[in-house]
């Protein structure tokens, strides 16, 4: 909408190629491509599709294909499959890549591998990236997770900073740049087009914004805080957090669980902003589907004093505590990948592996890096 009032002047008479996919919108539901398609100051060359595609209708880890988009007739190229940066030939003719896609706030997702990827491609074909910037579902204020170490960067963790790293897409990308954290150190010209009354403190159901679905399962506003706090774990089993029943990330239930015991332990730790509730129910699909697995729901009470990441890592204490006999780094060596892809280091899978593990450690080794994060990170702050 800022660029729209703005006459579209960072993109006049310019060809445009615009990464984006459902959640880019305005405040009336209209997809930012079919916005800029119909501009008559721009010409819109083609669509650059992240995780789940253009339109959405791709599920979690499905690969993209290049094709051509329904509704306005362009051209879409995948950017993720065996193409996860743009190469030269799909990258013919455009004098700008925008990237318009609402981020969720946390290093694992996919979509800010994706910015970095594409200001790595413009910079070394001379191409301007235009960044339209979006809210951070987590506010601007909330930072935790170590950075990672480099033998862990992939897809889901290709950037040194904290798993939650308090920054809008457009500060993530001038960091990006300013910091020389891309590729080889390479930079790009940017541009990012601000909001308007964003504020820091502000969590997305605070924008009155509407919320579309970043990806199938954050269909709400307040997901991504329980991606947040259950997400690494869940790289283990993703029935172990609902992901195959209606409350994807809000869970954490196993069949070997007792609900109440569970709900009583993590309680006890009077963890601030959140409580947890007995609960039981079985998946609709994935691997336990139909088995009845009992846990907590995870409740948030304040998400301006909750602090997301440490509930998966309190879980996996009550767990060496109260179930060691059910370790669950017995999973298969995929799945033990992930959670150490995700956690950005293996150490935290060593220490709750251990027979009597050091929860202190870890949070100590959690916090490692943070607050040197921030000081750096403010540099690019674009709002107070």
């Amino acid at each position: 909408e800022v660029l729209r009032e703005q006459g579209y002047k960072s993109l006049k008479g310019l060809r445009v190629g615009l990464v984006t996919n459902p959640t880019g919108v305005d405040s009336r539901l209209q997809s930012t491509a079919d916005i800029l398609h119909q501009a008559e100051e721009i010409r819109m060359v083609a669509l650059y599709g992240p995780e789940h595609g253009v339109r959405g209708d791709l599920r979690a880890g499905e690969e993209g294909v290049t094709g051509i988009d329904r509704v306005t007739g362009l051209p879409v190229y995948s950017l993720y499959g065996k193409t996860r940066k743009p190469t030269p030939e799909m990258l013919k003719g455009i004098d700008v890549l925008v990237y318009d896609l609402q981020d969720i706030g946390c290093r694992s997702y996919t979509y800010i591998s994706t910015l970095g990827l594409i200001m790595e491609a413009a910079a070394e074909n001379r191409i301007k990236v235009v960044v339209l910037d979006r809210p951070n579902p987590l506010g601007g204020n909330l930072v935790e997770g170590m950075l990672w170490d480099k033998k862990f960067r992939s897809f889901i963790s290709r950037y040194s900073i904290p798993y939650v790293h308090g920054l809008t897409v457009g500060e993530l990308a001038l960091l990006l740049n300013g910091e020389k954290l891309l590729e080889d150190g390479v930079q790009c010209e940017l541009e990012v087009v601000k909001m308007k009354r964003w504020r820091r403190s502000m969590v997305f159901a605070e924008t009155g914004l509407p919320w579309v679905p970043t990806s199938p399962h954050i269909p709400w506003p307040v997901t991504p805080f329980h991606y947040a706090a259950t997400g690494i774990v869940g790289e283990l089993s993703p029935n172990l957090v609902g992901v195959g029943y209606t409350l994807p990330f809000q869970v954490l239930a196993a069949p070997w669980l007792q609900a109440e015991k569970l709900a009583e332990g993590l309680n006890s730790r009077n963890m601030p902003g959140v409580r947890f509730r007995p609960i039981r129910f079985k998946p609709f699909y994935k691997k336990q589907r139909e088995q009845l697995l009992q846990g907590v729901q995870i409740h948030f009470t304040d998400y301006h004093k909750v602090r997301p990441t440490l509930i998966q890592f309190a879980f996996l204490d009550h767990l060496a505590e109260h179930y060691p006999e059910h370790g669950l780094f017995a999973s298969d060596e995929g799945r033990l990948r992930m959670f150490d892809l995700a956690c950005g280091s293996g150490k935290g899978r060593k220490i709750f592996s251990a027979t009597d593990p050091d929860y202190r450690q870890f949070i100590q080794l959690w916090n490692k890096g943070t607050e040197e994060f921030k000081k750096r990170a403010a540099r690019y702050h674009l709002y107070d």
